[in-house]
């Protein structure tokens, strides 16, 4: 610490160009917190679910229906201990400005396989007793301000009713939530009562099921019951696939391309860019405080001390204009919607550490190395020649230029 006002003189030796720099790393910096935490939600959004769920889809594509008629065949599984059924419902509330995810559910079926989510028991039995009933979760209830009473509207873009119209309307007979935090963070969905939906929709619709929910008592067991249930519908026209529900949640989300490596270019685009950024200003403000390096060394202070505060200098500036960067990227999150459950958690905080450090190093190291090796004479000699990382940023540099030039000339 006894060389951090150092350390600060030299950051402040240039005001302008330091505020810049840092501004641009606070951008970056916001940015990578922002696409990590995006990145961490797709890639953990199917961590917490159970290890004892498997989904039965279609062979094809898990949007290709399939008969309720597998339905008693998959329960004479050994080692299952409930079956339920779900259909992506597809609607919009008010005009299209909200969406959620809707699933037209056996209410009783739903309660088996998913004892997650909790409700009151008069709740439970209005569920199914009520034929166009609904319930929804306690994230969605408070965002839409709804209570048990009220009739929801919605327009499904899927599935059309008899008449030909697609507007449903749904009474709210219970609101629920989760076991646990974890679980209550992502009860913003809606299920409905299976009844009124395949008795509403189109005659040639009715009696088809979206996918199957398999319960299971052991969860070592998943791949063997797995296997069983689709080979009861080898070589039929129902063929199956069964899957773990964390396998079936992340092939739903990879429908939207990989989000992974999309994010991870992005975030890598942005490191690269500023790296070139902070690697100048990093050399140019080494280069003109050569003569002041060479005067600390006349005052005793060894090479290898010199590259450290060098060194220290990078680290400071990535540090601040990282920390400022992850602050703001975790106030955006904290006033996103709850469509939108983004948090930069602890693993995106680890990742933008190891930036700060990999940052450092890469710009901080060649100028340290310069400073490390200057030679006293030649420093106050104004002999302070190039370091490597601007004798290759003028290397590329030319090269751009001399490309310019000859394709003008062409």
């Amino acid at each position: 610490m006894k060389y951090l006002g150092l350390v600060l003189s030299g950051l402040l030796r240039r005001k302008l160009r330091t505020a810049l720099t840092l501004l641009s790393l606070v951008a970056a910096f916001t940015l990578l917190g922002l696409l990590q935490a995006v990145n961490s939600l797709f890639g953990g959004a199917a961590d917490f679910l159970g290890a004892s769920r498997l989904i039965t889809q279609a062979s094809t594509s898990f949007t290709q229906p399939l008969p309720m008629r597998l339905l008693p065949q998959i329960e004479g599984v050994p080692g299952i201990t409930a079956v339920s059924h779900s259909q992506f419902f597809g609607g919009q509330f008010q005009e299209g400005r909200g969406f959620f995810p809707q699933f037209a559910v056996n209410p009783q079926r739903l309660r088996d396989t998913y004892p997650e989510w909790v409700m009151e028991e008069d709740a439970w039995r209005d569920f199914v007793s009520t034929q166009d009933g609904a319930i929804v979760g306690r994230v969605l209830a408070d965002q839409y301000g709804w209570d048990v009473g009220d009739v929801v509207p919605l327009n499904s873009f899927i599935w059309t009713k008899a008449d030909g119209s697609r507007t449903w309307e749904w009474r709210i007979v219970g609101i629920f939530d989760g076991k646990d935090a974890e679980w209550s963070e992502r009860a913003s969905l809606m299920y409905l009562n299976y009844g009124q939906f395949d008795e509403g929709r189109s005659p040639g619709a009715r009696g088809l099921a979206g996918v199957f929910i398999v319960r299971i008592d052991d969860p070592n067991d998943a791949a063997r019951i797995a296997a069983a249930i689709d080979e009861r519908f080898d070589n039929s026209s129902d063929e199956t696939k069964t899957q773990s529900e964390a396998e079936f949640q992340l092939g739903f989300i990879r429908q939207l391309g990989d989000i992974g490596l999309i994010v991870n270019l992005i975030t890598g685009a942005v490191f690269f860019s500023i790296l070139f950024l902070t690697g100048v200003s990093m050399g140019q403000a080494v280069r003109e405080r050569i003569p002041e390096l060479a005067v600390l060394k006349c005052l005793g202070f060894t090479d290898r001390k010199v590259m450290w505060l060098v060194l220290a200098e990078a680290f400071a500036l990535c540090l601040l204009g990282a920390l400022a960067g992850m602050v703001m990227a975790s106030l955006v999150t904290l006033v996103l919607p709850p469509d939108f459950p983004v948090r930069t958690d602890l693993q995106v905080w680890v990742i933008a550490g190891i930036s700060v450090v990999v940052l450092t190093l890469l710009v901080g190291l060649p100028p340290a190395l310069t400073a490390q090796r200057l030679k006293i004479v030649d420093a106050l000699a104004g002999r302070t020649g190039e370091s490597p990382f601007e004798r290759l940023l003028r290397r590329a540099l030319a090269r751009i230029g001399l490309r310019g030039e000859q394709e003008a000339h062409a």
